[in-house]
């Protein structure tokens, strides 16, 4: 090759290598440019839809629709629309808390100063008969309570004749000559009362009373079964066992045996004369 030519060649070469390096020149200085004109650009994307899109963009709102608690203004100015709001301030609850809990004991309070207990009724014990202590051969113990009640449950006539005829019997163990109708003649006398005919028969024939016609203190003629049937007279006192005629009677045998009156239980299915004792 001759000297010419690969100058020529060697010329070619470089005018080349100029041409890519002012061209690679030229476009690395177009990318900085344009690396720097976007980094001082805002960024459009995110606040504009493209020019292609056919949905509108949307209106946003920079004003809050959220209701302040505690707010009287703006819930007075919303109240048709918006629900009561309750403030969540502390200091709030906890007066309201304070209050409500000094109110409850108020409440308390009073409702204590104001209820009283119902007194409690106490009875004076009312001091037993001594005679209820005795120890007596003419009635059984269990037959006492039956003859105080007898005293103190009775009108004032049969409470005299009861009384007299239990001092006659227990305390003064009195005898009296005669028989029953003697005894219970002087008991009456004693005791300052009259008697009156309630109920009028006859041994063999009644009409015989009924229980129901029967009282403390009446003077009774009756047949005694329990001694073969006899017509015997008592003081009656109370019923033992009503509906089988069962009573407490106070009992003088007499016939001279020189015993005190007794009571006794005796059965009066057949009574046919009652004397009641009157003031």
């Amino acid at each position: 090759m001759s000297r010419l030519s690969l100058w020529s060649i060697t010329t070619s070469c470089s005018a080349l290598l100029f041409t890519f390096a002012a061209a690679g020149q030229v476009h690395a200085d177009s990318m900085s440019a344009l690396i720097a004109q976007k980094s001082v650009q805002p960024d459009y994307s995110a606040r504009y839809t493209p020019s292609y899109s056919a949905v509108p963009s949307a209106k946003i709102s920079t004003r809050s629709t959220i209701q302040r608690a505690g707010n009287a203004t703006s819930y007075r100015s919303n109240s048709s629309n918006a629900q009561p709001s309750y403030s969540s301030n502390s200091s709030f609850n906890n007066s309201y808390s304070n209050n409500a809990y000094s109110n409850q004991n108020a409440y308390i309070g009073n409702a204590q100063n104001n209820y009283r207990y119902p007194e409690v009724q106490r009875q004076t014990p009312s001091v037993l008969p001594a005679f209820l202590s005795g120890n007596y051969d003419n009635v059984d113990s269990e037959y006492l309570p039956l003859l105080s009640n007898a005293e103190t449950q009775s009108s004032r006539a049969a409470r005299e004749v009861i009384s007299t005829a239990r001092k006659m019997a227990l305390n003064e163990r009195a005898i009296i000559k005669g028989g029953c109708w003697d005894y219970l003649n002087a008991v009456f006398n004693r005791a300052g009362v009259s008697r009156d005919t309630i109920h009028k028969g006859t041994y063999g024939q009644g009409p015989y009373a009924s229980s129901k016609d029967i009282e403390v203190g009446d003077w009774l003629y009756y047949i005694n079964h329990g001694y073969n049937g006899v017509e015997h007279s008592g003081l009656f006192v109370g019923w033992v066992d009503e509906r089988a005629k069962q009573a407490l009677i106070l009992s003088y045998a007499g016939e001279n045996r020189r015993e005190p009156a007794r009571y006794r239980v005796y059965d009066l299915s057949n009574v046919y004369q009652i004397m009641r004792p009157n003031v």
